[in-house]
């Protein structure tokens, strides 16, 4: 894993961490994931450069076999992790669909920022944080995947995305990789 660069205006993504996703069963210690990713919230905002929490409201209308009702969920099932310390200035995205970009001005809020390039995190590797990641691509952003500060549901999952799925999106990279990159950015 290596990134090689950040744009002058990389924005981070973060991907349902929140209250009644981090508290399922996960593949790896969701705790682990949650630091990794106030970690680089803290950085972005160090940096004076966009962070994006978001959260799954619903889900897409739509026959399928694995049918998820939202109507009975917790209150605060769609609340952010207080370990990501939201700030005023982070901008946050309700979803209604894996992708983080479908019908929710995502996609112009960053390009009103003058960003290039996404560092995406959270949950599910293979849902919510790959399909952001496809979508990304797909608008011709530069990607990268901290891929220590994500998880999945299956390891298998997890492991198939960062394996054969991310290096076609973008560039993979740990936490303290992209925290290095950001340091030497401002020096």
């Amino acid at each position: 894993m290596a990134v090689t660069v950040l744009d002058p205006e990389t924005a981070l993504i973060v991907v349902d961490l929140q209250k009644g996703i981090v508290g399922q069963a996960m593949a790896h210690p969701t705790d682990v994931v949650v630091a990794r990713a106030a970690r680089l919230a803290a950085v972005f905002r160090a940096h004076a450069l966009p962070v994006v929490l978001v959260t799954v409201h619903g889900g897409a209308p739509g026959r399928s076999e694995q049918r998820r009702n939202f109507s009975d969920r917790p209150a605060d099932w769609a609340e952010l992790v207080p370990e990501l310390k939201p700030q005023t200035g982070d901008y946050r995205v309700g979803k209604r669909t894996w992708g983080a970009f479908t019908g929710t001005g995502l996609e112009g809020l960053l390009r009103a920022q003058d960003v290039t390039q996404v560092v995406i995190a959270g949950i599910a590797t293979s849902i919510g944080v790959e399909s952001t990641a496809r979508q990304a691509h797909e608008l011709q952003f530069n990607v990268t995947l901290a891929c220590d500060a994500m998880t999945d549901f299956s390891r298998e999952a997890h492991d198939h995305s960062v394996q054969r799925i991310f290096p076609r999106l973008g560039e993979t990279a740990t936490t303290e990789e992209i925290v290095a990159r950001l340091a030497q950015r401002a020096s």
